[in-house]
């Protein structure tokens, strides 16, 4: 065994660090021994480190399995830079040429090569298994070992062949390392690989410098996120969006606005994607607007602030995105915006996938609400979704820490909820147990009969948010646990029958209440409206009151809230800036908007206001060269999916698209798509609808139309009709 002495002094030789961080010595100190090791790490707590030391002292080639070419990129030339002899590490991946591969080749045959990181597809390619038989393995490292299991955040099927291809080229040590994995995750990783006998090396998931904050997602946010960056002074962030289209719109939005910034996804050309990359490492660009394509393994430390502004599938993808801020320990800033709507498309968008990915993807995505949402610490959360016990009751840095809300009394309602669960015999789910508390017959609670049971109604007038509130908080002060392997079912832990026993006082606290906007007045759950200037706001909405009784359309016909706000925000007083508020367009302002620029004109001088650039969010032309073949495909009567098809949009995505074109004043002709896919009476009957309504908002529409009788295209089809021919 190499002595503490011996192994600093090769730290120091090799990396230039005096002494090793956490775990990393006896982690080392293991695999050195050629022992199977289980490493748990946090994002920015040294993970290379505990393969890479290993990896120089060896006799032999240390593969190292890694999903992401950039990744190993990265991680070669880190290696490059501590050595001497650039064939000391080299990756094999698919954006090698042949010649290339041969020269790796021939390093790792002449004995340089100490590091060969492979991504799982060019490990199963037989040439290469062939080549790894013929030499000297050190040990395997499965770098971003939570790829192996459905439960991860960033599954990736091929993971699951490692095992039987190290059978296949020969045994060797082996370590596999992650920096999230809930104790589910942890158990299939090890059970997967045939490594149930590792030694596992924990390390806190707790990151004390990061702060956690969530926001309501209105539609002032990229308004939000600019303020923020402006206040920012020139320090790194990340921003996080779910999908590339979002990346790329948002990203314009910045750079239009002023800010340093470039985008990153997958779909885009890898040169100038790893041009953006670098860019970004190399602080020529402040900001990266990114989907979860972007850092795994990407070691900035001086990243000051990580925003979502999608919530992220999973508390574990949002846990390893944030950990890329703050990682040399100084400030790091985590703030997601949330909306329930979101995770609604996320759901829809597992419509399709087999019953136990979309079960498990629900499962996910109730963790990620459930976060969200609750009041209670947010650190607390996250380190008890990952199995660890966080004592304090306030933190100090997360947003509900700094603003606490009061408790209430929860004894009662934990005792009965207690009850119910083991009365239904811990076979149920949390939303199972609350039909049962607030009395709600479902299908599910009458076919077992859980009707007639003593509890059935016990809590007829507490609100749901309410009572799987106060189920989270009891799993977090350890009276439940939730069975994840089998979807989530509740059961009691020893410490909650000893609860049901002798109960004590148990106080919790309420969720936070993330309000969808108000459909006619648009206030937001803090209050007043999302215009800069509430007086004109208000003026603006009676203008079009009489403007709407005048013409005889509803007055969502004329202008859409939001519009209203950016008048009351930016105050335009010629033609040309109230054609650039997002919704109006050239032909809206050449309708209607007279009289809307009379109006704010008399305001601006009678209250002597100075229209401040800064408040004004400059606007991107929204690919106007997209709006303008959509109009033409239109025009010449093809089908819309067919469109959409040609594209490469879903349906959903074609309709927002369509809906931006008439909100803004373009009249276009849908009639020969509604008659291939609509009765004639549907589509009158929702026309007719939208003629009375007071908002144009689906849901309520789909309240008062029958969500059996109708779906949420046909209603939004409709609706461009409408808009189209009564508003243009």
């Amino acid at each position: 065994m190499t002595t503490h002495s011996e192994l600093t002094a090769q730290l120091k030789k090799y990396f230039g660090f005096d002494n090793f961080k956490g775990n990393q010595e006896a982690i080392i100190q293991n695999v050195l021994s050629q022992n199977d090791t289980f490493v748990l790490m946090p994002t920015g707590g040294g993970k290379s480190l505990c393969y890479q030391l290993p990896s120089l002292l060896m006799e032999g080639t240390a593969i190292v399995i890694s999903p992401l070419i950039a990744l190993m990129k990265n991680q070669v030339d880190a290696m490059r830079n501590f050595a001497e002899e650039d064939g000391i590490a080299h990756f094999i991946n698919s954006s090698l040429t042949r010649q290339a591969i041969d020269a790796v080749k021939a390093d790792i045959v002449s004995g340089k090569t100490k590091l060969l990181y492979v991504a799982p597809e060019s490990l199963t390619k037989d040439e290469n298994i062939e080549f790894l038989k013929q030499i000297k393995i050190s040990f395997y490292a499965v770098d971003e070992a939570h790829c192996i299991s459905e439960w991860g955040h960033d599954f990736r099927p091929e993971y699951r062949r490692i095992r039987p291809i190290i059978n296949d080229i020969g045994a060797a040590p082996l370590i596999a390392l992650t920096a999230t994995a809930t104790p589910k995750v942890q158990h299939d990783i090890q059970k997967n690989l045939g490594m149930l006998g590792a030694t596992v090396y924990k390390s806190s998931f707790n990151r004390e410098n990061l702060y956690y904050e969530v926001r309501n997602k209105s539609n002032t946010i990229d308004k939000d996120i600019i303020k923020y960056i402006r206040a920012q002074n020139g320090k790194s962030g990340i921003i996080y969006c779910l999908s590339r289209k979002k990346v790329e719109e948002l990203a314009e939005t910045l750079k239009v606005n002023g800010i340093s910034v470039l985008p990153y996804h997958a779909g885009m050309d890898s040169a100038v994607r790893s041009q953006n990359q670098d860019m970004f490492l190399m602080e020529k660009v402040q900001i990266i607007v990114a989907t979860i394509a972007f850092g795994m393994g990407i070691d900035k430390p001086d990243v000051r602030f990580v925003i979502h502004y999608d919530m992220p599938k999973s508390l574990e993808g949002y846990y390893q995105e944030t950990g890329r801020g703050g990682r040399d320990g100084g400030e790091g800033q985590c703030i997601a915006y949330y909306a329930y709507k979101d995770l609604d498309k996320l759901r829809n968008f597992m419509q399709g996938k087999p019953v136990a990915e979309q079960e498990i993807g629900n499962q996910l995505l109730l963790e990620t609400q459930a976060y969200a949402e609750s009041s209670v610490c947010r650190r607390k959360l996250l380190l008890h979704y990952f199995g660890e016990e966080y004592k304090q009751d306030n933190c100090g840095s997360c947003d509900n820490c700094m603003k606490p809300k009061k408790t209430m009394e929860g004894q009662e309602l934990l005792v009965v909820i207690l009850e119910t669960i083991l009365a239904v015999r811990e076979k149920f789910k949390a939303e199972h147990i609350v039909d049962i508390l607030k009395g709600q017959a479902t299908s599910d609670v009458t076919s077992y009969q859980h009707d007639e049971l003593d509890s059935f109604g016990s809590a007829p007038d507490e609100d749901e948010k309410f009572l799987q509130a106060i189920i989270r908080q009891a799993m977090i002060a350890g009276f439940i646990s939730k069975d994840i392997e089998n979807y989530g079912l509740l059961r009691l832990t020893t410490a909650g029958k000893a609860y049901l026993k002798k109960p004590t006082s148990f106080p919790v606290v309420k969720d936070n209440d993330f309000e969808e906007d108000d459909e006619e007045t648009n206030v937001k759950s803090g209050g007043g409206t999302c215009a800069a200037d509430d007086v004109l706001f208000s003026i603006l909405k009676d203008l079009r009151k009489k403007l709407s009784k005048k013409l005889e359309v509803p007055p969502f016909v004329i202008f859409q809230d939001p519009s209203l706000e950016a008048m009351a925000t930016t105050y335009p007083i010629t033609m040309d800036e109230l054609q650039n508020i997002p919704g109006v367009g050239a032909g809206k302002a050449k309708r209607y908007g007279e009289e809307f620029l009379k109006v704010i004109k008399e305001h601006v001088k009678e209250n002597e206001i100075i229209r401040p650039e800064d408040l004004r969010v400059r606007t991107v032309a929204k690919k106007s060269q997209l709006k303008v073949s959509i109009i033409q495909a239109i025009d010449r009567k093809i089908a819309l999916d067919d469109i959409a098809d040609s594209k490469g949009l879903d349906m959903g995505e074609l309709l927002d698209e369509i809906e931006a074109i008439v909100y803004s004043g373009t009249k276009i002709n849908i009639d020969y798509f509604l008659r291939e896919i609509m009765e004639p009476d549907h589509v009158d009957e929702i026309f007719d609808y939208f003629r009375t309504a007071e908002s144009d908002k689906i849901e309520p529409a789909l309240r008062e139309l029958g969500e059996d009788d109708f779906s949420e295209v046909e209603v939004r089809l409709v609706r461009i009709k409408f808009l189209s021919e009564i508003g243009n």
